[in-house]
């Protein structure tokens, strides 16, 4: 991807993922996020919430992290409370997520107020380390460059709480995020060391509006995976 302004056409579009392996209304939501996350024009990532923990199963992927990101969200969404499944389309509006069209509209929703795209430029060299560049844009005002390091998928048998008795799919599981930068649009590169993430973890990086605004721009640098 250039590293430049583009046409915000192609994408890709954020996908932001609230979910809880304690909650029996979350995988099809999970599974919804899966076929999202192989789309080249989708960011597609999972935030595992720990408000659920206490109902009968912990959630292996949960941290206060990923839930006060949520609640954040939710303060510059202007909702009057957190959910599960919530899907949070490119910062400007939310959905459960279990079904298509919903994202969908939300998508052109996303196109429409955002004609063009920060789309950062994503390498990583071959000493793991990774590089982030992004050329001159346009900023209403300050965003920050978010760097999120997910798990591609992972399979668990769940043995109590409401979903007891199945075995869940997860996909693009953040397991660690973090802020690189404030940008102010001027063109710029960033270099994050390779002991941020392993090998087979896919890198995401965000160009978000200050205090969870809507995305200027994102990217993703996947491994390849089988099945």
């Amino acid at each position: 991807m250039p590293a430049a302004a583009r046409e915000a056409a192609g994408g890709p579009w954020a996908i932001e993922l609230f979910t809880s392996q304690g909650c029996s209304s979350c995988p099809p939501a999970d599974l919804l996020l899966g076929k999202l996350s192989r789309r080249n024009d989708i960011v597609a990532l999972s935030f595992h919430v720990d408000y659920w923990d206490y109902i009968g199963w912990k959630d292996r992927f949960a941290t206060r992290e990923t839930t006060e990101r949520q609640r954040a969200y939710a303060r510059a969404l202007k909702q009057r409370y957190v959910y599960t499944p919530e899907t949070v389309v490119d910062g400007i509006g939310h959905d459960p997520g279990v079904s298509l069209e919903p994202i969908t509209s939300l998508l052109a929703d996303a196109l429409r107020r955002s004609p063009k795209r920060a789309t950062p430029e994503l390498t990583r060299s071959s000493d793991g380390v990774l590089t982030i560049k992004l050329g001159a844009f346009k900023l209403d005002g300050p965003a920050d460059v978010v760097l999120a390091v997910y798990d591609r998928r992972h399979s668990t048998p769940v043995h109590e709480g409401e979903n007891g008795g199945r075995t869940l799919e997860n996909f693009n599981i953040v397991r660690h995020f973090e802020t690189v930068s404030r940008w102010d649009g001027s063109a710029a590169s960033w270099t994050v060391p390779a002991d941020r993430f392993k090998p087979e973890q896919g890198m995401a990086v965000l160009v978000q509006r200050t205090d969870l605004g809507p995305m200027v721009g994102c990217n993703k640098l996947e491994p390849m995976v089988t099945g």
